[in-house]
C-alpha cells in the first residue's frame, strides 16, 4: 500500500463518518507486521489477547487525563508513585531509592544522562572540559543521541569474545571529566549482562554515577533469576549502581509509552528536574522531558504490572525462555549459521558461519515467508526478541530458517535486496560518511511534504550528487579517503581542546 502524502491534503470542509475512518485505518494497517501470530521478533511484546483488551481498557480509562499537573489528577501521581515504588523493590533497590516514569527507554537514558551531567557541573571544582560519558561499544545509540543534544563526549570501550565489556578498557577511559559511566543489562545486540559488579567497585571508589541502561531486561532478569537462571548481579544489589531505566512496556507488558528511571536516592534524581520560576505564565516544573504527559500509559503500565504479578511474570517469563532455548537449538542445528552470545536473556542473535552465505539474503528469504526480522551490523547478524507468545511460532520460523539458509547457499548468487541493518539502515554502504548522508536523505524523504517511506532496496544517490559522483569516479580510492577524511576531523576535534 502506498503511504505517500498528497502535498494538497488539507483538513476535509466537512468532517468525514467516523465507522468510513475507522475501517480505512483498518485497511492501512493490513499490511503492518503481524505481532499477534508471533511473527515479528521485536516492537511489540505481546502477552494473549485478553491482558491486550484488558490493556485498553485501563488505558482508556485515562485517555485524557494529563500528568503535567499532579495536584489535578492526583490519582495519576499515585499510580506513577507505586509503579516506581514496585520497580524498585524488583530491582533491590531500598525505601530511599525514587524515580519517574518516561514515554519510553530513550528518555530514561535522556533523563538519566541529563541528571549526571548537570551534577558533574554542580560538582565540578575546575572550569573547563568537556563532560563524557564511558560506554561499552555495544550500549543502546540512546546514549550517544543523549550526548548529542545534552553536549557531552562519549568514550566507547570495546567488548571481548564473549560480547561483554572489557572492564581493564572501561578503566582507562575514566578521568577528571568522567559524568557517567554507563553499562547493559542485557545489551541488546547479544544479548549479554556487562560486568556490573566488576565496574561498580570502580564507579564507587571514585564517586562516579553508574547507570545500568535495563530496558530491555529490567522486567524480565528478576523473574530469570527466581527461576533458577545463573545471571551477572547488576540492580541495586551493586553498591556502586545510582541508577537504572527499565521499561515497562517492555517485558513488563504494558501498553507503549511507558518505562521507569530509578535512582539510589533524592541525591541523583533531583538533578533530573527542570525549574522555573520567572514566565509570566507561572511557575513551571517538570520531572522529565515532556510537559504535557499522557495519563493512559502510567494507568496501564500500573494495571499490567498489578494485574499480571509475581506469579504471571514468572510464567511469562517460563514460557519466554522456553521458546528461546527451542530457538537456540534450531539455530545450532543447522549449518551455515550460528548464535552469537545470548546467554544473559530473551534474546537469540543469528550470524553466518559459511562464506557463501549472507545473513541478510537470509533475513530476505524469511521476509517473503511473513517474518519480521531486525538486521545487525558489525557483525553482520540477526536479531530476535523473544516474547511468551512466540512459543506456537518457534518450530515454523526455524522450519524457514533452514529452507531459507539452505536457498540461500545453492543460490550464492542471491544477495540482500531489501532493508540492511535496522538502525544502521544502509550499513552496506561501505564507509561512514555516505552512511550518514543517506540516512539524512531517508529522514527528509520520511518527514518531507510527502511523507513516503523509501524503497531501501535502490539506495544509489542522485546524479547531482557529489558523493556518490566520487564514488562512480573513483570507486574504493573515494571510499577509502572520505573515510580518512572523517577520522582524521575526529581527531583534531580531539585534540584541539588540550592546545587551549
Amino acid at each position: 500500500m502506498d503511504h505517500a502524502v498528497s502535498k494538497k491534503l488539507t483538513i476535509p470542509t466537512e468532517g468525514m463518518d467516523r465507522q468510513q475512518l475507522l475501517d480505512e485505518m483498518r485497511q492501512m494497517r493490513s499490511g503492518d507486521a503481524d505481532w499477534r501470530q508471533g511473527r515479528t521478533w521485536s516492537l511489540v511484546y505481546y502477552a494473549d489477547e485478553e491482558h491486550y483488551a484488558f490493556l485498553k481498557e485501563a488505558h482508556n480509562l485515562f485517555f485524557s487525563e494529563n500528568g503535567l499537573n499532579p495536584m489535578a489528577f492526583q490519582s495519576l501521581k499515585q499510580m506513577e508513585a507505586e509503579v516506581v515504588r514496585m520497580t524498585a523493590d524488583m530491582l533491590h533497590g531500598d525505601d530511599q531509592v525514587v524515580g519517574t516514569m518516561t514515554s519510553g527507554g530513550t528518555e530514561s537514558i535522556l533523563m538519566a544522562v541529563k541528571a549526571a551531567r548537570d551534577r558533574f557541573l554542580k560538582k565540578r571544582l575546575v572550569p573547563g572540559g568537556t563532560p563524557e560519558l564511558v560506554v561499552p561499544e555495544t550500549i543502546h545509540v540512546a546514549f550517544g543521541k543523549a550526548a548529542h543534544y545534552f553536549g557531552l563526549k562519549v568514550r566507547y570501550a570495546p567488548v571481548g569474545d564473549d560480547y561483554r565489556v572489557d572492564v581493564n578498557a572501561m578503566k582507562k577511559l575514566i578521568g577528571r571529566n568522567t559524568a557517567l559511566v554507563a553499562a547493559s543489562a542485557p545489551q541488546y545486540v547479544q544479548g549479554m549482562v556487562d560486568p556490573i559488579a566488576e565496574l561498580g567497585e570502580i564507579t564507587a571508589e571514585r564517586d562516579i554515577p553508574f547507570h545500568v541502561d535495563a530496558c530491555f531486561g529490567g522486567f524480565i532478569l528478576p523473574w530469570m533469576e527466581k527461576l533458577g537462571y545463573d545471571l551477572p548481579t547488576f540492580d541495586f544489589r551493586v553498591p556502586g549502581v545510582t541508577s537504572i531505566s527499565a521499561d515497562v512496556h517492555k517485558y513488563g507488558y504494558a501498553a507503549k509509552g511507558a518505562s521507569v528511571v530509578v535512582y539510589r536516592s533524592m541525591d541523583y534524581l533531583k538533578h533530573q528536574f527542570f525549574v522555573s520560576t520567572d514566565w509570566p505564565g507561572g511557575i513551571y516544573a517538570s520531572p522529565s522531558m515532556p510537559g504535557t504527559r499522557p495519563g493512559g500509559p502510567i494507568a496501564a503500565a500500573w494495571a499490567a504490572m498489578k494485574s499480571i504479578g509475581e506469579d504471571g511474570y514468572l510464567e511469562l517469563t517460563r514460557r519466554t525462555m522456553e521458546a528461546a532455548e527451542v530457538l537456540k537449538e534450531g539455530v545450532a542445528d543447522t549449518p551455515g549459521i550460528s548464535v552469537l552470545g545470548s546467554k544473559h536473556g530473551p534474546v537469540v542473535t543469528i550470524a553466518s558461519e559459511e562464506e557463501g552465505v549472507d545473513i541478510y539474503a537470509v533475513a530476505d528469504q524469511l521476509a517473503e515467508s511473513g517474518w519480521s526480522v531486525d538486521r545487525q551490523q558489525n557483525p553482520n547478524s540477526l536479531h530476535l526478541s523473544i516474547m511468551a507468545n512466540h512459543g506456537s511460532s518457534a518450530p515454523e520460523f526455524i522450519a524457514d530458517l533452514r529452507r531459507a539458509v539452505e536457498t540461500v547457499r545453492a543460490n550464492p548468487e542471491l544477495k540482500s535486496q531489501g532493508q540492511a541493518a535496522m538502525y544502521g539502515m544502509i550499513a552496506k554502504i561501505p564507509f561512514r560518511g555516505a552512511v550518514k548522508y543517506s540516512v539524512k536523505k531517508i529522514m527528509e524523504g520520511m518527514y518531507g511534504p510527502d511523507g513516503q517511506v523509501p524503497d531501501l532496496s535502490d539506495m544509489g544517490g542522485d546524479d547531482d550528487d557529489l558523493l556518490f559522483q566520487l564514488m562512480d569516479k573513483y570507486g574504493d580510492a573515494a571510499m577509502e579517503w572520505l573515510d580518512k577524511l572523517e577520522e582524521s576531523k575526529a581527531a583534531l576535534v580531539d585534540w584541539l581542546p588540550w592546545r587551549r
